[in-house]
C-alpha cells in the first residue's frame, strides 16, 4: 500500500480494501461492452475512460531511442521519413490522463492491470481511423504502462504501432479532423511507443540494435551535414544522449572531440566580441518541427545526459569536460548575462541532476547495463563536483534569478555527494555575504544557499556518523560557527521592506528546524549548537515578527465585496507557504515551555493590535498555536477575542436577517442603522482573525459553542456588509473544524534519526518504514461535534431556506431595499454553511431509467470523504427546489442586482457541483506544492551517513501534508464518476432545474454573472454528459435567432467552446470564434450519421447528403453570405465530405460533387476561399490513374478504373475560360511588395489572413512530406513567391484526369508565363511545374510540341524579376519521386538536357546568369547516390564548363557560378560517399574514372593561392606606384589582377554556399586549403571582394575541422599569422580565437585578448610557464624604464608588447584571485605613466580587472599588501573602490 493510502484518515483506509473488486468490475464491464466482431462497440467503451481516466497535467520527460530495422534513415530540410520520426520516438509535452485507480494509488491487483492493457491494446488497434477513440484508449494505456512497467509481464508488438503511425500522419489520406486532434492522436502514438518499448518481443530488441555501433558514424556525419541548425541540433543530441546513457560498450574516445565541439557551439554565447549566433538559419518546415519535442532551446538536457553518462574511471571525457567547464564558467558571471543564461541556468541544472540519478542508479543497483568497474567512485565524485562548483561559484549571485536558485538547488544536492568541498565554500559565501556593505542583495541568496545545505551541515556535524570528518575551512568551531550565526542572522534579515530577504530567511529557519527533534534550552545532545539559547532566540524572533506584522503593507486594495477572503494577505502569504510553514514547524517542535513563553507573547500581541493590513498573516500566526496544542491557544487566543467581538456587535444595530428568529419587517423598515467604519474595521478583523484561527479547533472549542453561535448570529445580524462577510468566514471555519478530517500533532517530531537523537528522522515515500508511531493521528469528529455543526446548519442552512422561501413567495418588505439586503443575508448564510460542509452534506440520488436500484457495493469506486456526514439528501434536495424558486423570483424582481445572482449561482455551484469545493481545493494546493523548496529535501543519494534510499526523503510534516491533500482529492472523485459505468442511471431533477437556472444565469447580460454561471454550467454537464444535448439545443438555438441579443450570442458561445460541449458537439455552428474552435477539435462524424441513406429517410428530416447539398449551396459567393461564413460553409462542406470517404454507405457522388465545387472555388474572388480550395484539393485529389508507376507503360493503364472524380472534374475544367480565371485569381494571393518579398507560407497567406482563418484554411498534416526536399541554402532561391502546395494540385490534377487536362491549361501558361506582372508569372510557374512532375503518358509527345519550346522562352526571356519563381518551377519538376526522392522523375533528363544547351554568344548576361540559376537549382534535388549514367556525364560537362568561366565579367554570373560549383563538387564527394566501397559494376569504369577525377581540387587550391599572390602585389603596387605611371607602365599587370579579383569572387560565392549548404563535411578538404586566401582578402582594395572574404570569414568561424584536416588548418594558421601584411595577421588572430573557442584592433593588442583565451581554457602547464616569463620581461622592461638608462633604452613597441603579455596573464583569470595575481597586476599597474598606446591598454585592463572582481572585492583586496592598494588606486578611475 503506497504512504499516502495508509496515511489516510482511519475509516478511510479501511475502505481502501476494496478498491481492488471495484477495479475488477471497472475491467469487466469495458470488456463486456466491447464485442470483437464489431469495430464501432470500440465507442461504447468510451464512457469508462471517466471512469479509468482522469485529465491532469504532466510532462514527458524520459524519452528513449528507438529504431526499426532494416529502415533508412533520410534527414533533409524540407523531407523526415516517418521512420525516423518514429526512431526517434519524441512526443511533445501534453494533457496525460491520469487513471483514476492510478490516481488514488490504489492497491489493485496486477493480473486485472495487465488484463485491462491487453484489453486496451485490441481496442487500439481496433480502432484503426478512429483517432479520437484512439487518442483516450492510448493516453490510458500510456498512463497505466508507466506506472506498472517494473510489475508486469507483457509482450507488445511493435509494428502494428508503427503501422498506426504512418498510415495515419505520413499519408495522403488525410482525414477531416481537425487538426488538435490529429495533434493530440500524433502525441498519443509517439508516447504510446515509449511506454510499450521495453515490452517489445526480445527479438525486436536484436533487430533494432545488433548493429548499431555502425550506426553511430552514420548517426554523426549525418549531425554533421546540417549547418549549425539548431533545430536539428537538439534532435540529434538527444538521440546520442539516449545511446551514451544505455549503451556502455561502445568506445566513445573517437568521438569525443566533435561531440564536446557540437555542445560548446550549442550553446552560443559570444566569441572575441563577435555575435554567439550562427550568421546563416536554416529555416526547418513546419510539419518537421512538429515532429519532434525539443524545438528551438538548447538541448541541456541531451547535453547534460551525455557528458555525466560519458565519465567513467580512466575515461578521457574528463579533459574535454573541464576545458568546457573553463570556458563556459565566465559566462555563468553576473556581468556576463544575456540571452545565453537561460540555456546555461538549465545546462547546470540538468547536469547535477543527471549526476545525482546516476549516482542513484548505481549505488542501489538499479542500473543493471553498466558495468560494475564503470561506476563512478570518489576520484570521479570529486572531479565533477569541482568542476561544477566553479559554474556555482560563478553563477551564485546572478542576476537572473533562475540561475541563482538553480545554484543554490545545485549546491544543496552535492553537499549530500561531497560536503567536505562544497560546506566550506557555502560557509565562506556566507560570511561574505554578511560582511559586505555594497552588493546587500547578496545575502538573500547566501541566507537561501545555508537553507538548502541544512541538513547536510547537521549531517556533518555528528560525527559518529559522518564518514570521514567534513573541514570547513576554520577549525571545528566553524560548523557551529555557521549554524548559529546563521540562525541568529536570520533575525535580521525579516523586513518588512525587503520581501526576498524575508522570505528566504523563513526558509532558513524552516530548514533549520525541520531537522531538529525538539527545541529546548534544556537538551543536552544540541552539543553542535552550544551557543544558541533557544528561550533567547524565540523571544527576539518574536519581537522581528510582531514589528514585521506591524509594518507590513498589503499587496492590493482589500476588496470589500463578494470576492474577500480573509486569506489575502501580504507577500508573506501571497509569494509563497513559507511563512505558515515555519510557524507550524516552530511551535510544533517548541518544548512545553517555550511553547506557553510564546504564546503569553502572541496573546498579548493579538489582544492589542488590530491589524487590517494583516488580518491573514496574524489569523496564521494563530492558527499554527491551535494547531499545535489547541487546548491551551484557545484558552489564551480564541477566548479573548471571541469574548470582545461579541462584546462589539452586542452594542451596535441589529436588523433582525441574522437567524435568530428576531426580524420584524416593521421594525427594519423605520430605521436603517450603521456601524462606525473604525468599529467596523475592528469587528471585520477580529471575525476574520478567529475563522483563521480555529481552523484546527476542533474539540477543543465545543466548550465555547454558544458564544461562536452567539457570535455567528450577531455578525449576520450586523447591518454592515463588511461584517456579513466576516460572519460566512466564521461559520465555514466553524463547521471545518469540527466535522472535517485533518491531522494534528502533524508538525510534532515522533522518530529520531538513529546517529543523532536531536535530528529528525525524514521519510521516503518509497520503502517507507510501517511503524506505528509514523501514521499520523487525524482530528476525527466525535458526537459532540457532530451534534453542534447539526446546530449550526438548523440555524444557519435550514431555517436561512425558510426565510428565502418566505421572502421570495410573500412580500414581507415594503421596502425594496429591505428585501435585497435581508435576500443578500440569507443567501450568504445559506452559501457558508454549504462552503463549511464541503461534501459532508450527502448528494443527490439519481434517477433509475428501469426503475430498479443497484447494489451499493456495486456503485463503490474509490474510498474518500472530507469528513462526517451532516444533514440528509433530501436537505440537498429542498434546498435546490427553494433556490430555484429565489433564482426564478431574483430574475423577474430583480435581475439587475449582480451580488444576489452571483451568490445563488455560488449555491448552485456547491449544490449541483458535488466535490467541486474538494477539487478546487486540492488544486490550489498543488499549486503551492509546485513551490516545494529544496530545503525540506533530502536526496536519495547521501554519502556523508553512507544512506541511499529509492526516492527522495522528506520531512514526516511535509509527506503528512501531502497525504491530506489526497485525501482531498480522493474525496473529490469518490462519488463524481460513480454513474458513469452503468447506463442506468441519469440525473435526477433537482439536477435538472439547477442546471436549468445556470443556463440562464450563463446568458445574462452581465458578463461577471455570464462568466461565472458557465464555468458552472460546464462543470455540471461534464459530471452529466446527458444534459449537453439539451445545453446545445438551447444554447445553439441562440445563434440562430437573428433577434437574439448580443449577451446571450457570446453567453451561448463561451458554453459551446468549452472542452466538455465540443467533445460531443455534432451540429454545424456559425460563429467566427466558436467555430475555429469547433474546427480545430472536430473529431469526425458520428457513424449513426450515415445509417440511414436518403432512400430510407421517411421522416422527411434531412438526409446526410441533403445535408452536404444544402451546406455545399452556403457555400458559393454569389448566396450574399459574410466572406467569413462563406469560408466556414465550404470548410464544414470538407470536413462532411472526408468524413463521408472512408464510409461504405456512402455515395462517391458526394465526394465527386464536393471535389468539382471547390475546384471552381479556385477562381472565388474571396482570397481565403480560394486558400480553403486548394487544401481541399489536394486531400480530394488522391486517385491518380494517369500516374504511371516506376517501370509502368501506357499500356498498362488500359485496364485502369477511371478516378470517380474525373466526370464532374472535366466537365468543371472545360468551361470556356476557366483556367484563365483560375490562375488570375490564384495570382492575386502572390502577394509582391516593393521589396520583392512574398507572404510567408506554403500557401502565401499569411499577409490577409488572420490566425482564426488560418485555423480554418489549413490542414494540420497535409501531406507526407514537404517541399523541398533538400535544404534550402541559396539565397536567390529562398523566395517565397512560390507554392508547392499550388504546383501540387495542378499535378494532381492532371494524374486524375489526364492530358485533357494539359491541352486546356495550356493557353493560360502560354499567356501568363509572358505577363508582366510578376504574381502572374509565379503561378504560371506552379502550374507548369505540377505538369512536368505529373509523370502521365503523353507528357513525352507534349514535350516536344510545348514544354521544350516554353521553357527555352523562360531561359531566354530578358524578366529578371521572376528568376526565383521558375528556378523553384525547375526544382519542382525534376524532384525525386517515391518515399525518399530517390526515383527519376519521367522528364527529369529532357529538362536537364534542355538546361544544358548552349545559350547563343550573343545572350545578355542576366540570361547567362538565369541559365546558371536554373541549372544549380536542378542539381539540387538529384540524389547524388543515385546518380544514372547521363546525370553522372552531366555534372563532368558541366563542372568543365563552370571552371572555364569563372573570370566572368558579370558579377551575377559570378555568383550564378559559384553556387553551381559548390552544387556540382558536394554532389560529386557525396557520390563518392555512397560508391567507394561498393562493388564496380559493367557501367562503372568509365563513370567513376569521370567521378573519381579530383583535378577540380588541385585547380582551385593552386589557383586561389596564386589569385592571392597576384592580388597583394597589385594592392601594393596601386599605393607605392604613381597613378599616371600605373597606366601606362602596368596596364597589363592590372588586367591580370582584374581577372584574378573576378576568380576570386567567384571561388568566395563557392565557399560561402558550401559552409551554408550542410555539405561542407564533404567538402571539408577544399575549403581548407582555401581558408588562407580568405583570410588574406579580409581587407583589399575592391570593396565588393572584401565584403564577400568577410561573409565567407564569419561562416568559417563556425566551421569544425577534424583530422586528417586540422594539422593542414593548423599550418595555414600559422603560416598566416606570420604574413608580412599586419592585416592578414589581425585576421588570423581573430580567426585562431574562435578556432581555439571551438576546439580546446591594434594586432598586438588582440594578441593578448587570444592568450587570455588560451591559458583560460588551455593547457595549465604552459599557461603558468607564460605567466612567469611574461612577468619577469615585464619587470625588466620596468626597472630600465624607470632608470631611463639610454644604453638599454627600448622602443614603445617592445614595451607595449611586454605589458600585453601582462595584461594576457591578468585578464585570464577574471573573477579569481589566485596567488600571482597580486603581483601582476601591481606591476601592469605601474606601465600606467607610459605614453599611449601603453597608457590607454593598461587603463582598459586594469578597468577590466575591477569590473570582473566587484562582487568579491572585500574578502579579495586581503590578498594585497598596502602598497600594491595604493598603487592600484593611482590607476583607478574610482579611486575608493580599491581604498
Amino acid at each position: 500500500m503506497h504512504l499516502y493510502n495508509a496515511w489516510l484518515p482511519p475509516p478511510l483506509a479501511a475502505q481502501t480494501a476494496a478498491e481492488r473488486d471495484s477495479f475488477s468490475r471497472v475491467i469487466a464491464a469495458v470488456n463486456s461492452s466491447f464485442r470483437r466482431d464489431d469495430p464501432e462497440s470500440v465507442f461504447s467503451t468510451l464512457k469508462f475512460i471517466s471512469v479509468l481516466d482522469l485529465s491532469v497535467f504532466t510532462l514527458i520527460s524520459n524519452l528513449r531511442l528507438f529504431l526499426f530495422p532494416n529502415s533508412s534513415l533520410i534527414i533533409v530540410s524540407g523531407f523526415v521519413s516517418p521512420v525516423l520520426a518514429f526512431a526517434f520516438g519524441v512526443a511533445r509535452d501534453f494533457l496525460k490522463r491520469s487513471g483514476v485507480f492510478i490516481k488514488a494509488k490504489s492497491d489493485v491487483s496486477l493480473e486485472d492491470v495487465h488484463n485491462l492493457v491487453q484489453l486496451g491494446l485490441e481496442i487500439f488497434h481496433v480502432s484503426r481511423n478512429k483517432l479520437y477513440a484512439q487518442v483516450r484508449w492510448g493516453n490510458l494505456i500510456v498512463r497505466l504502462l508507466n506506472k506498472y512497467r517494473k510489475k508486469i509481464t507483457l509482450t507488445v508488438e511493435w509494428r502494428p504501432l508503427y503501422e498506426t503511425l504512418v498510415s495515419t500522419h505520413f499519408t495522403r489520406s488525410t482525414g477531416p479532423e481537425g487538426w488538435r486532434i490529429r495533434q493530440r492522436h500524433f502525441e498519443t502514438i509517439t508516447s504510446l511507443v515509449q511506454s510499450c518499448r521495453r515490452f517489445f518481443p526480445s527479438g525486436s530488441a536484436f533487430e533494432i540494435w545488433s548493429e548499431f555501433n555502425d550506426w553511430i558514424k552514420e548517426c554523426i556525419d549525418l549531425w554533421e551535414s546540417i549547418p549549425n541548425c539548431q533545430f536539428w541540433n537538439n534532435q540529434w543530441a538527444d538521440v546520442i544522449a539516449r545511446v551514451v546513457k544505455n549503451y556502455h560498450n561502445v568506445d566513445w574516445d573517437c568521438f569525443l572531440p566533435l561531440l564536446f565541439a557540437r555542445y560548446l557551439n550549442m550553446f552560443e554565447v559570444p566569441v572575441a566580441n563577435g555575435s554567439g549566433s550562427y550568421p546563416f538559419s536554416l529555416d526547418v518546415p513546419r510539419n518537421t518541427r512538429f515532429l519532434f519535442s525539443n524545438k528551438t532551446s538548447t538541448p541541456a538536457k541531451a547535453i547534460s545526459k551525455s557528458i555525466v553518462s560519458l565519465l567513467k574511471p580512466g575515461s578521457s571525457s574528463e579533459q574535454f569536460f573541464k576545458k568546457l567547464i573553463n570556458i563556459l564558467e565566465q559566462y555563468y558571471h553576473p556581468s556576463n548575462g544575456g540571452r545565453w543564461t537561460y540555456s546555461l541556468e538549465r545546462f547546470l541544472f540538468h547536469l547535477v541532476f543527471q549526476f545525482q540519478k546516476r549516482l542513484q542508479n548505481e549505488q542501489l543497483g538499479t542500473d543493471n547495463s553498466r558495468p560494475t568497474e564503470q561506476h563512478l567512485g570518489e576520484p570521479e565524485r570529486v572531479f565533477f563536483v569541482n568542476s561544477v562548483l566553479k559554474l556555482i561559484d560563478r553563477g551564485q549571485y546572478s542576476k537572473n534569478e533562475h540561475l541563482s536558485e538553480t545554484v543554490a538547488a545545485a549546491t544543496s544536492i552535492l553537499s549530500y555527494v561531497e560536503p567536505s568541498l562544497v560546506l566550506p565554500f557555502v560557509a565562506s559565501r556566507f560570511r561574505m555575504a554578511l560582511e559586505t556593505m555594497t552588493a546587500t542583495h547578496q545575502l538573500k541568496i547566501a541566507v537561501m544557499s545555508v537553507a538548502f545545505v541544512g541538513r547536510s551541515l547537521f549531517y556533518s556535524s555528528v560525527s559518529s556518523s559522518s564518514t570521514k570528518p567534513v573541514d570547513l575551512g576554520g577549525g571545528d568551531e566553524t560548523f557551529i560557527d555557521l549554524v548559529g550565526v546563521s540562525l541568529s542572522n536570520a533575525l535580521l534579515g525579516m523586513d518588512a521592506n525587503d520581501p526576498p530577504k524575508t522570505l528566504a530567511t523563513m526558509q532558513l529557519i524552516g530548514s533549520i528546524f525541520s531537522n531538529l527533534a525538539l527545541l529546548d534550552d534544556k537538551i543536552d545532545d544540541l552539543s553542535f549548537m552550544p551557543m544558541i539559547r533557544f528561550s533567547e532566540w524565540l523571544d527576539e524572533f518574536l519581537c522581528r515578527l510582531f514589528s514585521l506584522l506591524l509594518h507590513l503593507e498589503p499587496s492590493s486594495v482589500i476588496n470589500e465585496g463578494l470576492q474577500s477572503s480573509a486569506a489575502t494577505g501580504t507577500f508573506l502569504v501571497d509569494d509563497g507557504p513559507y511563512y505558515f510553514c515555519v510557524l507550524e514547524i516552530l511551535f510544533g517542535r517548541l518544548s512545553k515551555s517555550l511553547y506557553n513563553q510564546a504564546l503569553k507573547k502572541i496573546s498579548k500581541f493579538v489582544r492589542t493590535n488590530i491589524l487590517p493590513g494583516a488580518v491573514a498573516e496574524v489569523g496564521l500566526l494563530c492558527c499554527a498555536c491551535v494547531h499545535s496544542n489547541p487546548e491551551e491557544a484557545v484558552c489564551q487566543l480564541v477566548e479573548p477575542i471571541l469574548l470582545s467581538v461579541i462584546s462589539s456587535l452586542k452594542g451596535t444595530p441589529r436588523t433582525g436577517f441574522g437567524g435568530g428568529g428576531t426580524f420584524d419587517a416593521s421594525a427594519s423598515s423605520k430605521v436603517r442603522s450603521t456601524i462606525s467604519p473604525a468599529l467596523e474595521a475592528a469587528i471585520d478583523y477580529q471575525l476574520k482573525i478567529l475563522s483563521v484561527c480555529i481552523t484546527y479547533g476542533g474539540p477543543a472549542i465545543l466548550p465555547y459553542k454558544s458564544q461562536f453561535k452567539e457570535a455567528v448570529f450577531l455578525a449576520f445580524d450586523s447591518p454592515s456588509w463588511k461584517v456579513n462577510g466576516a460572519a460566512d468566514h466564521l461559520l465555514r471555519s466553524l463547521l471545518g473544524s469540527q466535522i472535517h478530517y485533518y491531522p494534528v500533532d502533524q508538525y510534532k517530531c515522533v522518530l529520531s534519526h538513529p546517529d543523532a537523537v536531536a535530528l529528525e528522522e525524514w521519510i521516503s515515500t518509497k520503502g517507507f518504514s510501517t511503524y506505528e508511531r509514523l501514521i499520523p493521528k487525524w482530528h476525527i469528529p466525535c458526537d459532540e461535534e457532530i451534534n453542534f455543526a447539526n446546530e449550526l446548519i438548523d440555524i444557519h442552512f435550514k431555517s436561512a431556506l425558510d426565510d428565502l422561501l418566505k421572502i421570495c413567495q410573500t412580500k414581507i418588505h415594503a421596502d425594496q431595499g429591505d428585501e435585497k439586503e435581508h435576500l443578500k443575508v440569507t443567501l450568504l448564510r445559506i452559501e457558508s454553511a454549504l462552503q463549511g460542509l464541503f461534501s459532508c452534506l450527502p448528494d443527490f440520488v439519481p434517477d433509475s431509467r428501469n426503475g430498479m436500484v443497484e447494489d451499493s457495493n456495486h456503485l463503490f469506486l474509490i474510498a474518500g470523504a472530507t469528513g462526517c456526514t451532516v444533514g440528509s439528501t433530501a436537505l440537498r434536495e429542498k434546498a435546490a427546489e427553494i433556490i430555484h424558486a429565489a433564482c426564478k423570483y431574483v430574475l423577474e424582481k430583480k435581475s439587475d442586482d449582480s451580488i444576489l445572482l452571483i451568490l445563488i449561482i455560488r449555491i448552485i455551484d456547491a449544490l449541483g457541483n458535488y466535490g467541486s469545493l474538494e477539487y478546487d481545493e486540492w488544486s490550489s494546493h498543488r499549486q503551492a506544492w509546485k513551490l516545494e523548496s529544496a530545503a525540506i529535501i533530502e536526496p536519495p543519494i547521501n554519502f556523508i551517513v553512507s544512506s541511499h534510499s529509492k526516492g527522495k526523503k522528506r520531512p514526516r510534516w511535509a509527506l503528512i501534508d501531502k497525504a491530506f491533500m489526497h485525501s482531498t482529492w480522493r474525496s473529490s472523485q469518490a462519488s463524481y464518476h460513480l454513474y458513469r459505468t452503468s447506463g442506468n442511471f441519469c440525473p435526477s431533477d433537482h439536477v435538472t432545474i439547477l442546471m436549468d437556472d445556470l443556463l440562464t444565469l450563463s446568458l445574462h447580460s452581465y458578463e461577471t454573472v455570464r462568466l461565472l454561471a458557465g464555468k458552472s454550467l460546464v462543470k455540471l454537464i461534464k459530471r452529466w454528459p446527458s444534459l449537453i444535448s439539451k445545453c446545445v439545443i438551447t444554447l445553439t438555438n441562440n445563434l440562430q435567432d437573428l433577434n437574439a441579443k448580443e449577451y446571450a450570442v457570446l453567453g451561448s458561445c463561451s458554453v459551446l467552446a468549452s472542452q466538455t460541449v465540443l467533445k460531443h458537439l455534432t451540429t454545424v455552428i456559425v460563429k467566427d470564434d466558436l467555430f475555429v474552435k469547433y474546427n480545430i477539435q472536430f473529431s469526425g462524424v458520428s457513424r449513426s450519421f450515415f445509417r440511414i441513406s436518403d432512400k430510407e429517410n421517411h421522416t422527411g428530416g434531412l438526409g446526410f447528403s441533403d445535408l452536404v447539398s444544402q451546406i455545399g449551396s452556403m457555400s458559393f459567393d454569389s448566396t450574399g453570405l459574410h466572406w467569413r461564413y462563406n469560408l466556414m460553409a465550404n470548410r464544414v462542406l470538407l470536413l462532411l465530405a472526408l468524413a463521408s470517404r472512408n464510409h461504405p454507405n456512402s455515395s462517391s457522388k458526394i465526394l465527386s460533387e464536393t471535389a468539382g465545387h471547390f475546384l471552381k472555388n479556385l477562381k472565388s474572388q474571396l482570397p481565403q476561399t480560394r486558400i480553403l480550395a486548394i487544401s481541399a484539393l489536394n486531400i480530394l485529389l488522391k486517385e491518380s490513374p494517369y500516374k504511371l508507376s516506376h517501370g509502368e507503360k501506357f499500356e498498362d493503364l488500359q485496364d485502369h478504373v477511371k478516378s470517380s472524380l474525373e466526370g464532374t472534374l472535366t466537365q468543371t475544367f472545360q468551361e470556356e475560360g476557366f483556367f484563365n480565371e483560375t490562375l488570375t485569381s490564384l495570382s492575386h494571393v502572390h502577394i509582391i511588395t516593393d521589396t520583392e518579398t512574398a507572404s510567408r507560407g506554403s500557401q502565401g497567406d499569411s499577409s490577409f489572413q488572420s490566425l482564426a482563418d488560418k485555423s480554418i484554411t489549413r490542414f494540420y498534416f497535409e501531406f507526407s512530406a514537404s517541399w523541398p526536399r533538400t535544404p534550402s541554402w541559396i539565397s536567390f532561391l529562398g523566395s517565397d513567391t512560390f507554392y508547392s502546395s499550388f504546383a501540387r494540385i495542378f499535378k494532381r490534377l492532371v494524374q486524375e484526369c489526364g492530358m485533357p487536362v494539359v491541352l486546356a491549361l495550356k493557353g493560360a501558361v502560354d499567356e501568363f508565363t509572358t505577363a508582366k506582372e510578376r504574381s502572374k508569372q509565379c503561378v504560371a510557374a506552379e502550374a507548369l511545374a505540377g505538369v512536368l512532375h505529373s509523370d502521365i503518358d503523353g507528357l513525352s509527345g507534349t514535350w516536344e510540341s510545348w514544354l521544350m519550346p516554353q521553357l527555352k522562352n523562360i531561359i531566354l526571356a530578358q524578366s529578371v524579376e521572376s528568376v526565383s519563381e521558375w528556378a523553384s518551377c525547375i526544382r519542382y519538376a525534376v524532384t525525386g519521386k517515391g518515399k525518399y526522392g530517390t526515383r527519376v522523375p519521367l522528364l527529369r533528363q529532357k529538362i536537364l538536357d534542355s538546361l544544358m544547351t548552349p545559350l547563343p554568344p550573343t545572350v545578355a548576361t542576366t540570361v547567362t546568369a538565369k541559365r546558371y540559376t536554373f541549372l544549380a537549382a536542378a542539381l539540387i534535388e538529384i540524389s547524388p547516390q543515385k546518380m544514372p549514367v547521363s546525370e553522372i556525364q552531366l555534372h563532368n560537362t558541366l563542372l568543365k564548363e563552370v571552371r572555364a568561366n569563372m573570370c566572368h565579367s558579370s558579377a551575377q554570373v559570378r555568383e550564378a557560378l559559384g553556387v553551381t560549383l559548390s552544387v556540382l563538387c558536394s554532389n560529386i564527394r557525396l557520390y563518392h560517399s555512397s560508391h567507394h566501397d561498393s562493388a564496380q559494376d559493367e557501367r562503372s569504369d568509365n563513370v567513376d574514372s569521370l567521378m573519381k577525377d579530383e583535378s577540380w581540387v588541385q585547380f582551385l587550391t593552386e589557383r586561389a593561392a596564386e589569385a592571392v599572390v597576384n592580388i597583394q602585389i597589385a594592392n601594393q603596387s596601386d599605393k607605392i606606384v604613381n597613378p599616371v605611371d600605373a597606366s601606362s607602365q602596368n596596364g597589363h599587370v592590372e588586367g591580370d589582377s582584374q581577372d584574378d579579383m573576378k576568380w576570386m569572387e567567384t571561388l568566395l560565392y563557392f565557399i560561402i554556399s558550401s559552409l551554408k549548404s550542410g555539405r561542407s563535411s564533404y567538402l571539408l578538404d577544399v575549403l581548407v586549403g582555401l581558408l588562407y586566401p580568405v583570410i588574406c582578402l579580409q581587407e583589399t582594395s575592391n570593396k565588393d571582394l572584401s565584403t564577400l572574404a568577410k561573409a565567407a570569414f564569419e561562416l568559417l568561424k563556425w566551421m569544425i575541422v577534424w583530422e586528417p584536416h586540422l594539422q593542414k588548418a593548423v599550418s595555414v594558421i600559422l603560416s598566416a599569422a606570420n604574413d608580412s601584411n599586419w592585416r592578414t595577421r589581425s585576421a588570423t588572430l581573430t580567426y585562431l580565437r574562435t578556432f581555439m573557442y571551438r576546439y580546446d584592433d591594434l594586432v598586438r593588442e588582440h594578441a593578448a585578448a587570444v592568450l587570455a583565451g588560451l591559458m583560460k581554457g588551455g593547457d595549465e602547464d604552459l599557461a603558468t610557464d607564460f605567466r612567469d616569463r611574461a612577468y619577469k620581461e615585464a619587470n625588466i622592461v620596468h626597472k630600465r624604464r624607470k632608470s631611463r638608462n639610454t644604453s638599454f633604452g627600448s622602443t614603445i613597441a617592445s614595451v607595449h608588447g611586454a605589458v600585453l603579455a601582462l595584461v594576457a596573464s591578468v585578464l585570464s583569470a577574471p573573477y579569481d584571485m589566485p596567488s600571482w595575481l597580486p603581483d601582476h597586476v601591481t606591476l601592469l599597474a605601474r606601465f600606467s605613466g607610459e605614453p599611449s598606446p601603453v597608457k590607454s591598454t593598461v587603463t582598459k585592463a586594469v578597468a577590466e580587472f575591477r569590473r570582473t572582481h566587484a562582487d568579491t572585492w572585500n574578502v579579495q583586496k586581503e590578498s594585497f599588501t598596502e602598497e600594491q592598494l595604493e598603487i592600484l588606486a593611482d590607476t583607478s578611475s574610482s579611486s575608493s573602490y580599491f581604498a
